[in-house]
């Protein structure tokens, strides 16, 4: 009797262990989907149409580049416990907090316009004004918050991004020709300036400075613990792969098809990519499967990106900061933060608002903002961390000059973006 007691006890604590995973994973996922937002999409679109299969070593590149720093904020946050901004203000003082925290919220607003830009521009795509689109984006992004569980929140946010796995559709439909593939993985044209300005560009989006906000954030208001980081770890592997992995699906697909063309228009919207992938495998095909994309990615980016600045504020500020409680008067600063940035985002795109020189701007601040996050990042990584958690030997070095020439193509993207080179 006491022997099959055992048994069963032993059998249920595997099973908990088993799928202890399901509750740990969540944060490196929505954070990585997120990273494949509208403005990333199309810019992916992009880079295959002009470059081809050329395209393809550097998205590949970019895969251990991305897990190594957003694995940082995951240690970071298990192991203190703290925000990205909440180590900055007790490590550095309140003044480099408010710098961090400033920039976040312009480029978080910046972001905001994209993915609302996204979400109207799949709307036109099926003749639906953005005085429908947005508004109904907006009510519903302000609304998942308020559900009073970060839990909630992250499957809600990695259901709807799930959305832009629907493009390996098209890679299916369209027939990519793998030995021109395998050229082009050996191809780097180098020379040309804008090749390099694709690339700059691309690796400039891999690290947005509000994942790092956001994921450090996440685990910390998802209550994760020391015993946590190696699964945790596993979870921002897989992001990685999964939206690298659609950044090569666009990448692809568009090589194999406008790329092999003589397309000649701009790819700078959605009604752009939706035209120029018809001919190839039908109009309503080509609507439906760039729709479902760009707007998953714009609407968990939207999420994703407004609780990063949100959870960047209110942690130099020393306010209540988590998803776990309900709208009162301790979270009443939270929740109203992370309601304006949705609102002050839809409403600029609504009113079309200097858009064109406000995105400028904005890519500029990015660039700008990364050399900043990342080097407080390995910082906080080096001070703040007891030893044992620690980097250390080779892996240490590797991290540091990779997280640097993350840094130096955010800041050479400066230059083609406000025309000085």
């Amino acid at each position: 009797m006491q022997t099959g007691i055992k048994k069963e006890l032993r059998v249920r604590k595997e099973n908990i262990t088993k799928y202890q995973w399901l509750k740990i994973w969540g944060p490196g996922l929505i954070v990585m989907l997120a990273d494949t937002d509208a403005g990333c999409l199309i810019t992916a679109a992009q880079s295959g149409a002009q470059w081809g299969y050329t395209m393809i070593l550097p998205q590949i590149l970019l895969i251990p580049i991305l897990y190594m720093a957003q694995e940082m904020t995951v240690r970071l946050g298990i192991v203190t416990h703290k925000g990205h901004g909440e180590l900055i203000r007790e490590n550095f003082g309140t003044g480099w907090a408010w710098l961090s925290a400033g920039t976040l919220a312009v480029s978080a607003i910046g972001a905001l316009l994209t993915e609302f830009i996204g979400v109207a521009g799949v709307g036109e795509l099926f003749g639906i004004s953005k005085w429908i689109t947005v508004p109904i984006a907006t009510i519903l992004l302000v609304g998942i918050a308020f559900i009073g569980s970060y839990r909630r929140v992250e499957k809600i946010g990695v259901i709807i991004g799930s959305a832009e796995l629907a493009f390996i559709i098209a890679i299916i439909m369209i027939h990519p020709s793998f030995s021109q593939m395998a050229q082009g993985l050996v191809t780097i044209p180098w020379r040309h300036s804008s090749y390099i300005y694709l690339v700059a560009a691309n690796v400039g989006a891999v690290i947005m400075p509000w994942m790092i906000f956001y994921q450090q954030g996440a685990v910390v208001d998802k209550k994760l613990d020391i015993s946590s980081i190696p699964k945790a770890r596993q979870d921002t592997f897989v992001g990685t792969l999964i939206t690298q992995g659609i950044m090569l699906i666009f990448v692809i697909a568009f090589a194999a098809t406008v790329g092999n063309s003589n397309f000649s228009d701009s790819l700078s919207s959605v009604t752009d990519l939706a035209r120029a992938l018809a001919p190839f495998i039908g109009s309503m095909p080509a609507k439906i499967l760039i729709g479902a994309s760009i707007l998953g990615g714009a609407l968990v980016a939207a999420l994703v990106v407004a609780l990063a600045g949100t959870w960047g504020i209110t942690e130099v500020l020393n306010w209540k900061h988590s998803l776990n409680e309900p709208f009162n008067r301790k979270t009443a600063g939270f929740y109203t933060i992370y309601t304006l940035a949705h609102v002050v985002g839809a409403v600029l795109v609504l009113a079309n608002f200097e858009l064109i020189n406000m995105a400028v701007a904005m890519e500029v601040m990015n660039a700008l903002l990364l050399p900043i996050v990342l080097g407080f990042l390995l910082i906080l990584e080096a001070k703040v961390m007891p030893k044992q958690y620690q980097m250390k030997g080779v892996y240490k070095w590797v991290v540091t000059v990779l997280c640097i020439i993350v840094m130096i193509f955010g800041i050479y993207m400066i230059g083609p973006v406000i025309g000085i080179w």
